[in-house]
């Protein structure tokens, strides 16, 4: 059976995001303040590295019932039986992906243009990132969709949205109005004084939003 999802908080998180602490010390104290989803998201790890860090993660976020989602690293994820995978546009494709981990993971794709919404594979997948919404330092890659192609992509999508790109304390909001079922964020929350305190301000804005929908 698939875990539960609440998209509401997402956190990416690798080592590279987390210089001089341990992530697994940020995705608790997070998990324990509201986070509802983490991935794991290791782009300088070695495989070996990786599935340690992901078992360390699984262990200690089991007590919160906050899945574990491994960004990319479809064999990662089955080494450590995470509870699901997240694909780019540039990786293994949904499809495939979705033969490999079974019926009973999550599967979540990213999606920044009409093009990659309209050739997605909806049936494989149980939600969509979509962005970036904001010009974003965290991820290279990251397409500048901005917030008005955010709220038609996501309008049309058959699927839970979570935002992805640029998204802080300060702009959160407005990525819910535009019709987002949650917020993923890396330096809004591993950036932060406190991990801790930036997830339930976070929390908060996201159920605010909701409540006044």
């Amino acid at each position: 059976m698939k875990p539960l999802l609440d998209l509401s908080v997402y956190l990416v998180l690798g080592p590279q995001d987390c210089p001089g602490q341990d992530p697994v010390g940020i995705a608790v104290a997070a998990a324990q303040n509201g986070a509802t989803v983490v991935q794991l998201r290791d782009k300088t790890g070695s495989t070996k590295e990786q599935i340690e860090l992901a078992e360390r993660l699984m262990q200690a976020l089991k007590p919160f019932n906050v899945p574990l989602i491994v960004n990319d690293r479809v064999d990662v994820a089955l080494a450590v039986d995470a509870d699901g995978v997240h694909v780019g546009q540039d990786d293994m494709t949904a499809t495939k992906a979705r033969e490999l981990i079974g019926p009973d993971k999550l599967l979540g794709l990213s999606v920044s243009t009409q093009d990659e919404l309209d050739t997605a594979d909806i049936a494989a997948c149980d939600y969509l990132g979509i962005g970036a919404c904001f010009p974003t330092n965290s991820k290279d890659d990251a397409a500048d969709v901005g917030m008005q192609n955010f709220a038609g992509l996501t309008a049309q999508s058959q699927l839970p949205v979570v935002g992805i790109g640029g998204i802080s304390l300060a702009n959160a909001d407005q990525v819910i109005k535009a019709g987002a079922d949650g917020v993923a964020v890396i330096s809004a929350i591993c950036g932060a004084p406190s991990a801790a305190e930036a997830t339930r301000k976070l929390q908060e804005i996201v159920k605010s939003v909701k409540d006044l929908g």
